[in-house]
């Protein structure tokens, strides 16, 4: 390993590859300050309190909700997956590249049931009922098929159903608490608005946060409830979930790379930004520990 290198350890390898073969953009003093905007984001970004310590996962994980906390839960997720549609929407709007549109495409496709083609069918069960604990994560929308119960809502639903609640009590905007509300309209403004650069911000916040590893905490939570009450509500929804992230958090850093090696940045700007979008996460789970802590000598009906 030569001395540039050496200086360049941080890298990705396929940032490292653009480097020594000159490509364009691809500079060692492009690379240097790129390391440099690194750390930054790691000490002033992903350091996050909703990403290093949330109170209410951690509680969840342990699987001792009474069920008006888990209704709780459930209706104020499912508040969130369907108003992150509209963001998602947006953000293909205001995409400013075709390939920028095609990758918000695909998200917007699968959350509402297109699965993704590598995989075909194979999340379709003998019931004809799609599973989403064996649905793909990988491949395109592209030449995918459409299945209602694929959409991610309908996988919500299926939860919901079993612990009592109605369709009118899930999903609609109405439902959402004031800090459930929050994050989806800070995800409207950021994650979804018309500045392409703000939008990059909140996007590298959320899927460093859907990253962090709540969804193992929330997975761990629904099994142990499973387990102490002897149900079996599925859990599909955020098994895949959970699958997807680990995916995406292997090219979370080559998305930025890439982003900041063709296109100057304001880095105080994204931070700055990115750490908007995280009070806002950080918003919604304030806000479902409050309901929980509520609800906690609510006896089960």
């Amino acid at each position: 390993m030569n001395a540039e290198e050496v200086d360049l350890a941080g890298l990705s390898p396929t940032a490292l590859r653009a480097v020594r073969s000159r490509s364009p953009g691809y500079t060692p003093e492009r690379a240097q300050a790129f390391l440099r905007f690194k750390s930054r984001i790691e000490s002033e970004l992903l350091n996050h309190r909703v990403i290093t310590a949330n109170g209410y996962t951690a509680w969840f994980s342990r699987g001792g909700q009474n069920e008006a906390q888990l209704r709780a839960f459930v209706v104020q997720f499912s508040v969130f997956s369907n108003q992150f549609l509209i963001a998602q929407l947006n953000k293909v709007i205001n995409a400013d590249t075709l390939d920028g549109m095609r990758a918000s495409k695909e998200i917007l496709a699968n959350e509402l049931g297109v699965t993704f083609s590598k995989t075909g069918d194979a999340g379709t069960a003998r019931t004809g009922r799609y599973d989403p604990e064996h649905a793909g994560t990988e491949g395109s929308v592209q030449g995918g098929l459409f299945h209602f119960e694929a959409g991610h809502f309908e996988w919500l639903w299926g939860i919901a159903q079993r612990i009592g609640l109605e369709f009118p009590q899930v999903g609609h905007r109405r439902n959402g608490t004031p800090a459930t509300l929050r994050f989806a309209d800070e995800l409207l403004r950021l994650y979804g608005g018309e500045n392409y650069e703000i939008s990059q911000a909140a996007s590298f916040a959320v899927e460093n946060w859907a990253a962090a590893g709540f969804w193992k905490q929330l997975i761990e939570g629904f099994r142990r409830y499973n387990e102490k009450r002897g149900t079996r509500l599925p859990i599909g929804f955020f098994v895949w979930h959970d699958r997807l992230e680990a995916q995406h958090a292997r090219h979370t850093q080559e998305e930025l790379e890439e982003y900041y090696f063709q296109t100057p940045l304001a880095e105080d700007a994204f931070i700055r930004y990115g750490n908007e979008m995280l009070d806002a996460v950080a918003a919604f789970w304030d806000g479902l520990e409050e309901q929980r802590l509520a609800l906690a000598d609510v006896r089960s009906g």
